[in-house]
């Protein structure tokens, strides 16, 4: 059942302390576990769908493109249109807060890195946006309602994440078709890609997923494809047949999701689907399919759907 969340106050600040107010280079050289995914040994049977989870709020979604957890769980949601912001919850479905009301245009996706800082994607302003989890701009990349020339940052770029190490990464989707490698200040140090269905070309780079060694790129329609490069760009595999794929999400432990026409699908390291959770909520009378998938550190998935309003759902680990 689709998410509704009523509006309330926005509670007091939980514990602990949020990692952002302790800076990035903090939050990089803790020796505590790493929190995507950390639940190790996933597969499609690891979970079971929450019935009516959040349905007991009066709000509405309108077209959610994303989410993400910070590193208290809380959950932050991509409201795209036509009331764009980002919505945050709790893990039980309890609502929070919206934020940015008054400054996204067009919010695509979102990535939280492991200082708390939200990297929002702007497809309308043409801009990643670096925020904290309360909402306050630390940082815009790119100008603002300004598109970046032929293969320059950025022409409504899809997402944005972080290294491991705090490089930024950024799938600039929509208008360019080139994948953009920055440094953690968010200098640009490389750009590859180009519109094609070539190794190291992309057709829509719509999603995109950094390790330490390896950059996934989710190849969207007509290339259905996954590509791997490693860190620099240099093109090393391509996993074919993925329709309509548009999130991207890995564990802890190396296995690779994505959410993709009909189902969200479990990978290996070398592409291998080893299972998936099949998608076919309603309504039926109105396309609409699986755009992103995250994991909590308790192993809790979190799934939305474009196409249609207030499809956001919530899965628990068994």
């Amino acid at each position: 059942m689709a998410s509704r969340i009523r509006q309330a106050p926005i509670t007091a600040p939980r514990t602990p302390e949020p990692t952002h107010s302790r800076g990035i280079a903090a939050a990089l050289a803790t020796d505590e576990p790493p929190r995507y995914g950390a639940c190790v040994g996933i597969d499609s049977a690891s979970f079971e769908l929450v019935p009516g989870w959040g349905s007991d709020n009066g709000f509405e979604f309108g077209i959610v493109s994303g989410q993400a957890t910070d590193s208290g769980n809380r959950l932050y949601v991509v409201d795209r249109e036509p009331n764009p912001g980002i919505v945050v919850m709790e893990s039980d479905g309890a609502f929070v807060a919206k934020l940015g009301a008054d400054l996204f245009k067009l919010p695509h996706d979102i990535f939280i890195d492991e200082a708390d800082r939200m990297l929002v994607t702007d497809l309308a302003d043409h801009v990643v946006r670096i925020c904290t989890t309360d909402g306050e701009v630390l940082q815009t990349i790119g100008t603002p309602g300004e598109p970046g020339a032929p293969g320059a940052p950025f022409n409504r770029p899809s997402r944005a994440v972080t290294a491991p190490d705090g490089e930024i990464y950024v799938a600039d989707g929509y208008g360019q078709h080139h994948v953009h490698r920055m440094s953690a200040d968010g200098e640009l140090i490389a750009t590859w890609g180009g519109q094609g269905a070539g190794p190291g070309q992309f057709s829509l780079p719509h999603n995109i997923w950094v390790t330490d060694d390896r950059v996934y790129i989710a190849d969207r329609e007509p290339n259905h494809r996954v590509c791997v490069f490693d860190r620099a760009g240099n093109f090393q595999d391509v996993w074919v047949d993925h329709h309509g794929v548009c999130g991207l999400f890995m564990t802890s432990d190396g296995v690779l999701l994505t959410a993709e026409e009909g189902k969200v699908a479990f990978h290996d390291s070398a592409g291998k689907e080893t299972g998936s959770i099949a998608v076919d909520f309603p309504p039926s009378d109105r396309a609409h399919g699986p755009h992103s998938v995250w994991i909590d550190s308790d192993g809790s998935l979190y799934l939305s759907e474009v196409g249609v309003e207030n499809l956001l759902y919530k899965y628990r680990p068994v």
